[in-house]
């Protein structure tokens, strides 16, 4: 075993997530994602790991703050590797952008939600911060002033 399959597997492991080979596969390849991803992405990255087994690692990987969920609006739950693994709910409280054309998702890790005040007796249980714009592969523009047709990955 290298030393990043070893680091994997102790990583998993204090988080209290068993090592199995299909789990250090499926964290391995979460990894390697440079965008936040949704279960079809990790569907088509690993086409011979059932669908259900990829849902109950990531609720795993939820539950144990490795990963975090983005809601997006876009009806599919989307996914973000933790980088404060200890203390995710608070820590991972970051920005994150939405192309309104290709629908990728990109984390803003260095820049926090800001701080806005509330009423007194109101109990904050979960923010999310999106801003919605246009990627800058989807703003480039052809000849004719027409965007071309969006190739960025569908996440």
């Amino acid at each position: 075993m290298t030393s990043n399959e070893t680091d994997d597997a102790q990583l998993l492991q204090q988080h209290d997530v068993r090592p199995t080979a299909v789990r250090l596969l499926i964290w391995r390849t979460i990894k390697q994602f440079d965008f936040v991803f949704a279960l079809v992405d990790l569907e088509n990255a690993l086409p011979t790991i059932d669908k259900s087994t990829l849902f109950r690692t990531l609720t795993l990987f939820c539950d144990q703050q490795l990963l975090h969920q983005i809601p997006d609006n876009s009806g599919m739950h989307k996914y973000c590797v933790c980088s404060a693994h200890n203390n995710c709910h608070s820590n991972c409280n970051h920005v994150h952008l939405k192309c309104k054309i290709c629908g990728k998702t990109f984390c803003l890790k260095n820049e926090p939600i800001p701080i806005v005040s509330v009423p007194d007796g109101f109990k904050i249980e979960h923010i999310t911060y999106i801003i919605e714009g246009i990627c800058p592969h989807c703003g480039h523009t052809s000849i004719n002033g027409k965007r071309p047709e969006c190739c960025c990955h569908n996440s």
